[in-house]
C-alpha cells in the first residue's frame, strides 16, 4: 500500500471513530466515549490556561452540560478529515432543565454550535480543542432572552 492510501484509509477510520462517539455521545453512553479515549486524553477547552488531562476530565465536562440539559440534541453538521485529524462542526440544541455554570434551571430552549478538533492515536481519540459559542449559549439561559434569541429558539424548534 503506498503511503497516500494509507493516509487515506486511516482517515477514514478516524473519521468512523468519530462518527460512533458522536452516536454514542447522542445516546448518552458516556461509558462508550470513555473508552474511544486514549488513557492519557488531552482536552483543549477555551478560557482554561492550560491543557485538561484524563478520561474522567472529560466524562465530568459532559456530564455537566448533560446535567443541565437532559435532553441535548447533536447534529453533526459537518465532518472532514485527514490524516490523524478530524474536524467537527456540530450543532447543540435541548432545554436548560438543571444547574448549568451557576445558573438555576430556566426551561428555556437553547442552541447553539461548536468546531471541534480531534487528533487520533492508534484508532482512539488521543486530544481535542473544542471552540463552542458559550456566550450564545450563556446569554439564552442568564438574561431576558432577547428578540434574536427567541427567534433562534423557533428556529430551532422549527427544525426539529
Amino acid at each position: 500500500m503506498d503511503t497516500r492510501t494509507e493516509i487515506e484509509t486511516r482517515t477514514e477510520k478516524n473519521l468512523a471513530l468519530l462518527r460512533a462517539a458522536y452516536e454514542a455521545l447522542g445516546s448518552g453512553d458516556l461509558d462508550a466515549c470513555v473508552e474511544m479515549l486514549t488513557e492519557n486524553f488531552v482536552a483543549h477547552v477555551p478560557g482554561v490556561a492550560d491543557p485538561l488531562h484524563g478520561r474522567e476530565i472529560w466524562r465530568l465536562g459532559t456530564r455537566t452540560m448533560l446535567d443541565g440539559f437532559p435532553d441535548l440534541r447533536i447534529d453533526v453538521e459537518d465532518m472532514f478529515g485527514v490524516d490523524d485529524k478530524v474536524v467537527v462542526r456540530v450543532r447543540f440544541s435541548g432545554t436548560h432543565r438543571g444547574a448549568f455554570q451557576g445558573i438555576a434551571a430556566t426551561d428555556r430552549p437553547v442552541g447553539f454550535r461548536s468546531i471541534e478538533i480531534y487528533r487520533v492515536e492508534d484508532d482512539r481519540i488521543a486530544e481535542e480543542w473544542v471552540a463552542p459559542d458559550m456566550i450564545s449559549l450563556m446569554r439564552q439561559i442568564s438574561a431576558v432572552p432577547t428578540a434574536t434569541d427567541e427567534n433562534a429558539a423557533d428556529k430551532d424548534r422549527d427544525r426539529r
